[in-house]
Order: structure tokens, then sequence, then C-alpha cells
């Protein structure tokens, strides 16, 4: 390796037999993801859900009957449904390999006192690196020596301002907090604006602040709500089909009946108590959502959030480049009483134009507001900017009719620019003196701007003889003040707009940034959302997470927080029952992007923010999120349909078939024909998530709840086990059923009542005053039909049906008016008592 030997340093880096000794000790300084498993153990771990793990033992039963057909259909539903999950899983766990692109590839290092350019992966704890502007810190270090040193740290702070780093007067113990904002720390990714430095390395590799954001990409998430929810979900089904089994086996058995048959038929309820067809309406009415949300310019990357984006009652948001543009804007140029003047935007873009070092967003912000005619105006010479003055001044001459003038334009810090005046311009363009009065609006009116949020610069002049040839520190006293130049980073036209109407969906909105407090309080007043509270990150440092916990629940502005803080935001508010989004569009914002159960990024964003978020969007317009919102309760809106039927109606028919076999002399109905009402009921259903949502049920958050299904299955349910019974003595008393006949009889009253029932369950209204998809109609009569034409066709005698006299019809026609009337008496009984609750 090439070297050259430095200038005389105090430090001359770390001996080779050192460094050997550290890399043995740390390793080397990459972003690694933690150990993963194979791709197949990946894949299987998918199958833990208990509701898959149901629905697969529910295919194999239905083999075993012989049910090939359905058997094979279940299988192929259920794996189509975990080969998605996992491909999604998957690919967002790619997110954390993309960091290792963000890294330099050399940084120029010191050791033995000579000068090499080395691979960053060499780097260890205490070597000293030297940077320029251009550069990427290639490990987390201390600022020992800096020269008008400016770094850009936004992949970590989200800010677009570039930050000046110096050295430490005091030495940084080595235990000492790595904070963002210090001014002797720098970050591992981050780049250098202008200046140079020396700094000895802290943290290498993973120990770093992106390291740290990387291993919390490579660890799995949290489970989401949607995902909770089906767990949950699959539990309470496992629950009740062991319940039902084992009892009709109990049953059974106790009236010495054959084993085999009495084995069959517990099986077939079991089945027939699965909801197979779940993770196909799952998946039509998610496909379906991710297609709407398509046409609004929204990527959808992970389908299952947007039912999660239904259920989500709190969205935390970035500020910078989601909730503004993440660009800066010369937002205001005002005099010395604190009027809008031209004058000042004048001076301003003088000074700009001519400047000749590295120009600072702020520079081109001022370039960008307005095109001034500078023509006239030639540059003689220039002082620049540095970290001690914190100015920048330029001379310029303007020729003109009675000769040339000559001035002196100063612009940078307001403190230091107006210390340098003896006198400021009044609006009139007049020159008054400074006094203590004029001092003391001027200093007023800075305050003021700080306390909005504007980021200033003080703007000055004075006029120099023709004969002045050079610009000097000196000359920068006896200086005419002209006001001040704010700036801003504005905030996008639709979030304004975008967080009232999620805030009256019943969408609590916080703001998690790493800005300080008052430009945040700025941005909050211009959109419209009212602060309830404040928390900084030294604050969040500070507590443990019960405290935070406690506190998350009523604030809802967290300012000047890191990556880690953020992330810990989000688990506090998911440990207090709420399902929570998060909107942001940089690294900083990639482990909460992964940790939240609907992670949202902006087109715009860094690629380890898109690739660790569920939605992308396409466009600036912040709206589609609350589109996304109601897509989502939609969706969800429609596989309640589904559960509340397969749970209630559903599950009423398979109790009643269990029950009756206690007092039948034989089965009420074969396994075959258990298996055909399923098939049958799954049909009717599968235009379910074409099915329109009442706005009603759009207005609020909708989540899983275990305990309003188990209650709505225990109101409905037992409706429906009444009219099996009412069937069962009418096919027994009225028409002297034989077993065949019985079981033909109630296999057409069941279909009809688990069929039609939807017609009631889909909607909180009357049914008559909410209009079903016509498809759902039509699916939902077709089958009904069917399976009343079943018994008079040649196939009747292959499935054990038997013709049915046609005044059974008319009995059919009462009991299924009478269940439906009486399912819509038990429906409102149970919302009115859950409203009151």
């Amino acid at each position: 390796m090439n070297s050259t030997t430095p200038a005389k340093d105090l430090n001359p880096g770390l001996s080779q037999a050192e460094v050997a000794l550290r890399q043995a000790q740390y390793g080397p300084n990459r972003l690694k993801p933690g150990l993963e498993r194979a791709v197949l153990v990946q894949f299987l771990q998918q199958f833990r859900n208990p509701l898959v793990l149901i629905l697969l033992v529910a295919s194999v039963v239905s083999a075993a009957t012989g049910d090939v057909a359905g058997a094979v259909i279940i299988a192929l539903i259920v794996l189509m449904s975990v080969t998605l999950d996992f491909v999604q899983a998957y690919r967002a766990g790619r997110a954390a390999e993309r960091l290792a692109l963000q890294v330099a590839v050399t940084a120029t290092v010191l050791r033995d006192g000579s000068q090499y350019e080395l691979p960053v992966f060499d780097l260890v704890p205490g070597d000293v690196v030297l940077l320029s502007a251009g550069d990427l810190i290639p490990a987390d270090a201390r600022v020992v020596q800096a020269n008008d040193f400016f770094v850009n740290q936004a992949q970590l702070t989200g800010e677009p301002y570039p930050v000046e780093k110096r050295a430490s007067a005091f030495a940084a113990a080595p235990s000492a907090e790595w904070v963002l904002d210090a001014e002797d720390a720098v970050f591992m990714g981050s780049s250098v604006v202008s200046g140079s430095a020396r700094i000895v390395i802290g943290r290498i590799g993973s120990a770093t602040a992106l390291g740290q954001i990387a291993d919390s990409l490579a660890t799995a998430a949290p489970p989401t709500a949607f995902e909770i929810g089906t767990r949950r979900f699959g539990l309470l089904i496992m629950r009740l089909t062991f319940l039902l089994v084992l009892f009709t086996l109990l049953v059974n058995v106790a009236l010495h009946r054959p084993l085999l048959e009495s084995f069959l038929f517990a099986v077939a309820l079991a089945v027939g108590l699965t909801p197979e067809l779940l993770p196909m309406v799952v998946s039509v009415t998610l496909t379906r959502g991710a297609l709407r949300m398509a046409a609004l310019k929204v990527i959808v990357k992970r389908p299952s959030a947007i039912q999660d984006m239904g259920a989500m009652d709190v969205l935390c948001t970035d500020k910078t480049g989601t909730l503004t543009e993440a660009r800066i804007r010369l937002e205001r140029h005002v005099d010395a009483t604190g009027q809008s003047n031209p004058n000042v935007l004048a001076l301003a873009y003088l000074n700009s134009f001519f400047e000749s070092g590295l120009k600072s967003p702020l520079d081109d912000a001022i370039l960008q507001h307005a095109e001034i005619d500078v023509g006239a105006w030639t540059k003689i010479d220039e002082v620049p900017f540095d970290f001690e003055r914190r100015r920048v001044s330029v001379l310029v001459e303007r020729a003109a009719e009675q000769g040339s003038e000559r001035r002196l334009v100063v612009k940078g810090a307001p403190e230091d620019v107006v210390r340098l005046c003896t006198h400021y311009q009044d609006a009139s363009g007049a020159s008054l003196p400074l006094d203590e009065a004029a001092h003391a609006t001027i200093v007023a009116l800075f305050d003021g701007l700080g306390e909005e949020g504007f980021r200033v610069l003080g703007i000055a002049w004075k006029d120099v003889p023709v004969s002045h040839s050079h610009a000097v520190v000196s000359d920068e006293t006896e200086m005419v003040f002209a006001g001040f130049a704010a700036f801003l980073d504005p905030p996008k036209a639709s979030a304004g707009q975008a967080l009232r109407a999620m805030a009256a969906s019943g969408v609590a909105v916080k703001i998690v940034t790493g800005d300080n407090e008052r430009v945040t309080r700025h941005v909050c007043t211009e959109l419209g959302v009212p602060i309830t509270g404040v928390l900084t990150g030294t604050d969040v440092a500070a507590m443990n997470d019960d405290a935070l916990r406690a506190r998350v629940e009523d604030i809802n502005l967290f300012c000047r927080v890191n990556p880690a803080q953020k992330n810990r935001i989000i688990l506090a508010l998911k440990a207090r029952g709420h399902v929570v989004g998060y909107l942001g569009d940089g690294i900083n914002d990639a482990p909460s992007l992964h940790t939240a159960d609907v992670g949202i990024s902006v087109d715009g964003a860094v690629d380890v923010a898109k690739q660790a978020a569920a939605m992308i969007l396409l466009e600036n317009d912040l709206m589609v999120l609350h589109q996304g919102i109601l897509e989502g309760r939609r969706t969800f809106g429609n596989v309640m349909k589904y559960i509340m039927m397969a749970t209630s109606s559903n599950f009423g028919n398979m109790f009643s078939m269990a029950a009756a076999t206690m007092f039948l002399p034989f089965l009420p109905m074969l396994p075959l024909q258990i298996l055909l009402n399923n098939l049958l009921y799954d049909v009717s259903e599968i235009s379910l998530p074409l099915d329109e949502v009442d706005a009603e049920d759009l207005a609020e958050p909708k989540r899983w709840d275990m305990g309003f299904i188990r209650n709505f299955m225990l109101t409905i349910g037992p409706i429906s086990s009444l009219f099996d019974f009412l069937t069962f003595y009418a096919l027994v008393q009225m028409f002297n059923a034989h077993e065949s006949l019985f079981r033909t009889g109630w296999f057409v009253e069941s279909i009809a009542t688990q069929v039609l029932v939807i017609f009631v369950i889909r909607t909180r209204r009357n049914p008559l005053r909410s209009t079903p998809n016509r498809w759902l109609v039509l699916s939902s009569l077709g089958v009904v039909l069917a399976a009343m034409v079943l018994p008079f066709t040649p196939l009747a005698p292959y499935l054990g049906f038997t013709s049915l006299p046609l005044e059974f019809f008319g009995l059919l026609a009462v009991l299924l008016g009478a269940y439906l009337a009486m399912v819509e008496l038990g429906k409102q009984w149970f919302y009115r008592r859950l409203r009151k609750v």
C-alpha cells in the first residue's frame, strides 16, 4: 500500500501491532445482518399460524373422506396465502443489506505516523482518519481537529441542513453517549459538505448508529395487528372445533354406534366448522384493495398492510420529506421594521450569486426564490465563510452615469451581523442610527422569526470607496443593517387536509422527528395540528419502557429523537393496544417502518426506507393515506362478514348436527353430505370480497376483536340452532321422515339458512336499506336453488338424497322468513347492547 508522511501531528495514529490486536477484538468495520435461517426454514415457519394448521388438517381429512377435489382446493388456497406472506417477509428482510451501499469504500488513515488510503472495513476503534469535502464518514467517530467542517447527516436525522462539527475542548470518555446533535460526534454514512477534519474512530460496524439500524431491520418485526388477529381467530376456531368433535365422539360412543362412522362424522363436523374459504376471501379482498390503491398511485408491497391500515388508530409521522417538502425555501425577506422589502432580497441575492465557495442550501433557496438581474454588478473580492465569523462578504461594483460605486454585502448569522452594524435601513431606504430602541426591535424580530420555526440569516451592507480593491475581515464594521432572510422547509400542500381527514376518521396523528421543537411547532401550526404534549429525545432517553408507555398516550409531538427512540415510541404505543402506522422517508425512519403495523414511505425516499415500508406513495398527495385507511376498513368489513357467518349461522348448524346425534337413531347427515354442504356454502361466498361496505362501517378504525366475534356467535348461533331443531321436529312429526328424507330436508334447510343470512349479517342497517353487490346476490341465490334442485337430479342416490315433497318447500319458506326476521331482531339487539357498552 502506498503512503505519504503527513505534517507533524500530536497523534500519529495506531501502530500496526495495535491495529492487529483491535481487528482481532472488534472484527471488520462492516454492516452485517444477523445469522439468517435457510430459505426453506423461513418458508416452513409461515405454517405456525393456528388457522393455517387447522386448514391443512381439514384438507387431509377431506382427502381421507373421499373429497379429493375439496382437499386440493383447500391446500392450494393455504399454499398461495402462505407463499404470498413469505415472499413479502423475505423481500423486506433484504432492506438491511442495502445499508451497506451507504458506506464509504476507502478512507485516508494515519498509522505509525504515515498516511494510508485503506478499505473502510480495515478500520478499527482508535484509528485517526482525515476527512475533506465530499468524503463519506466511514464509522462513528469523535472530531479532534476541524476547519470549517460541515456535515450532512440527513439520513440519520432527516434534516436537510448541513451541521457544523467542531473539536471538543475536552476528550470524550469512551463510555460517553453518542448523541446525533453532539458537535464533536460524526456518524457512519454521513457526508462531508465542506471543510476538513481529523477524527478518531470510536464505533465500527454493527456498533455504529447505522449498524444498529441495520440490525433492527435484520430482526423479525413484531407481529402486526392482522397477524395477531388471524392467530387469535385460529385459536378460537381450534378450541370450538376440538370441543364439538370431542362432544360428538363421546355421544356416539355412549350410544354404541359404529366407531368408524362416528369418527368420520365428527371429523366432517370439524371440516364444516373450519372457515377454509377465509384465506381466499382475505386474499381476494386484499388484492382488490391493492388494485384500488394502485389506481391512486400507491404501491402496496404487503397486501395484509391494507387491513392493518383499516385497524390503524395511531399514525406516527416523520416531519421532513413526509409532511414537508424536504427542500429549504426562502419564505420572507424583511427589513428592520418587519416589513417585506425587495432590497433585502436583492442584497441577499447579490451575496449568494457572487459567493465563490461551496453554496449552502440557504444560498440555493435565495437564488431559486426570484430571478434578479445582477448584470450591472461585477465582483471585486470576497471574504469567504468561516465558522468563527459565521458570515460571508462579497465586494461588488456597479457602473453608473454619475460614476461607479462599490458595496460590501455581508450575509451570515443574525446576531453576528447585527453586532457589526451602526445603522439600519428603514422601509423608505433611509439609513438611520442603530440606537438601543432600534436594536431591541431588531432582536425581538429575530426572536419572533425563530419562535415561528424559521432559519434566519442577517443581511447588511456598506458603500466603500471605488479605490477599495480588496475585502478583508476588518472591513466588516460600521455596516448598515438591511434585514433578515427567513427560510423554512414548507409543508406539503395536501398534508394539512390529510391529517384533518385522518383525525376525523378516528386516527390520532403523532409527529416524531429529529428536528427541534420550535420548527416542529411551526409546522404543526401551519398544518392545523393541535399540540397536546411534547417530549424531546432527552426526555425519552431518561425514561424506561414503562414510563414511556405511561406518557406516550397523551403526547403528540416528539422532537430531537433518534432512530432507536422513534422505535421505542412505536413499541410503547403498540404495547398500549394501538395499531400503529408510521410515515417516513429516510434511513433514520427504516427501523420504525419495519416495526410499525403499517410502514408507509414516499417515492422520493431512500431505497432502504422504501424496502422496509409496506406501502409507497408515488405522488405528493397525502390524501391517498386517508383513502388507504378507508380501503383497509372496507377490506376488513368484507372479511368480517365471512367470519361472522362462519361463527354464527355455520357454527349453529354444526352444533345442531352434533346435538341431534343424542336423540336421533341415525346420523343426522352423512360425512359426504356435510362436506358438500360446506362446499356449496363456500361457493356462495366467493363474490363476498366484491360487496360494498356501509359508510358507517368506514367511520372509525376496525380491528380483530375476539370478544365481539364470540358474543356475536353466542347471539346468532342459538337462533340458527333453534330453527334447525324446528326443522328436525317438522321432518319427524309432519313428514315421518326416514333417514334419507331427514338428511335431504335438513341439507336443503341448512344451506338456505346459512347462505341467505348473509343479507342480514352483511350490514348493521335494516337489510332493505343496504344494497348488496349483484354478484353476491346471484351466487347466493344460485347456490340455494342448486341445493333445492339437487335431490331431484340423478346424482341424488350417490349423495344419499331423496326427492322432497312439495309441501316441504312451503314449510321451508315459512321457516326461512321467520329465521331471517329473528336474526335481524337478534342483530339489532346485539348492536344496541354493544353501543351501550
